[in-house]
């Protein structure tokens, strides 16, 4: 582990979900994880292994069923959902395969819109929603709809806007999972230059190797646990591989 200091820890992090039969399914058990601020980690796994139920536990949009998040020195399971939504807003930044941008409005209403929840001025929000639009190329495009965007370009709003409160940590799940492999390649070079430019902790889930490759360490979901990922599967050195 880094000695900077940690952003992201999870201890003894479990999830489980009782199946329609009435068995236990454990998705995630014992977890133990720690995210230094600007580091990125990126998690594989095959499909259904758990890698987005940990991204949402990691960013308090589920519960854990036993176990503890921390963002920093805040207790994420210990908050009531009030206190959580605020936490979501102010400290974490989500990317995700689809967008979910407000279709009704702009790139730059929709990069402004964190900023305005938290009660920023609407002059502040603006500068920093244009700054970011900039800084991911899209400085001629901040009127423009979603829908009057390409998949790349919305995904790079997504970017933005994830950014737009200086978020401690920035969790992206297969973020360009649904774009061709030229828009992936930009945007990934985005995603690492925001998380060291800002100094987010970054946990990427992607089934894309050559975008693990790129992360600081990769970890692996396999049979509930979080652990180094095979070196020779990805072909990287195992200096990445630490846990």
């Amino acid at each position: 582990m880094s000695e900077r200091h940690p952003a992201v820890v999870t201890r003894g992090l479990s999830k489980s979900y009782v199946g329609g039969d009435g068995a236990r399914l454990d998705v995630l058990e014992d977890v133990d994880l720690e995210v230094a601020a600007g580091e990125s980690i990126a998690v594989l796994g095959q499909s259904g292994a758990g890698k987005s139920t940990l991204l949402h536990l990691l960013g308090g949009l589920d519960r854990p069923t036993s176990g503890e998040v921390w963002l920093g020195e805040q207790r994420v399971t210990s908050l009531t959902e009030d206190r959580l939504a605020r936490l979501r807003t102010e400290r974490i930044g989500f990317v995700f395969q689809f967008h979910h941008l407000l279709r009704e409005f702009t790139a730059l209403e929709n990069v402004m819109m964190p900023q305005l929840i938290l009660g920023v001025s609407r002059r502040a929000a603006r500068d920093r929603a244009l700054s970011l639009l900039e800084q991911v190329g899209l400085e001629r495009r901040v009127e423009h709809k979603p829908a009057q965007l390409s998949g790349g370009e919305q995904q790079r709003v997504a970017v933005a806007r994830a950014l737009a409160n200086r978020p401690v940590v920035l969790l992206a799940d297969e973020p360009t999972g649904n774009l061709d492999p030229h828009t992936s390649d930009r945007l990934h070079d985005l995603l690492f230059d925001v998380s060291r430019e800002h100094s987010s902790a970054m946990i990427l889930v992607t089934h894309n190797l050559d975008l693990a490759a790129r992360a600081d360490r990769v970890l692996r979901v396999h049979e509930a646990r979080l652990i180094p990922a095979v070196e020779e599967r990805v072909g990287l050195g195992p200096e990445r591989y630490t846990g």
